[in-house]
């Protein structure tokens, strides 16, 4: 995935922005966050890890600072694990919304699926929670 500096919240310099005016994403979480809502995200990573994986994790700072729990799981430690074929984004246990990526790492045309069906959510939900209770806490993870 090719990495836009100026897209990704990132002033010339290549230093991580934490302005919510140029990283939407961060003031969501803020904002969900403060209604009691809990923002968990978990990333499994091949390694050693690409540049486009070191500029993820450079820029994670700030939404940790935002109040989003992330998580680092390298991808060998997730041999025997089911997991869906594709990233997901689940939502209060009832819904998922799939990402699409075409071969070049970026989102393909039809980029986004989403679902209500109650076996694909179980399937994304007991999933996500098995990574989870594998995966590295972001501050503890370091890069390999």
């Amino acid at each position: 995935m090719p990495i836009e500096p100026e897209s990704q919240g990132l002033d010339r310099k290549g230093l991580a922005e934490s302005d919510p005016e140029r990283r939407p994403w961060l003031r969501l979480v803020a904002d969900l966050i403060a209604r009691g809502v809990e923002v968990r995200r978990a990333r499994i990573v091949s390694e050693p890890v690409s540049d486009y994986i070191r500029f993820e994790h450079h820029l994670t700072g700030p939404n940790i600072e935002a109040g989003e729990q992330v998580r680092w799981l390298p991808r060998r430690h997730a041999s025997a694990l089911s997991l869906p074929g594709n990233d997901f984004w689940l939502f209060d246990d009832s819904s998922v919304v799939f990402n699409h990526f075409a071969g070049d790492g970026e989102l393909a045309p039809d980029d986004e699926e989403f679902t209500e069906d109650p076996g694909i959510v179980k399937l994304c939900a007991d999933a996500f929670e098995a990574v989870w209770a594998l995966a590295v806490p972001h501050e503890d993870y370091r890069l390999a």
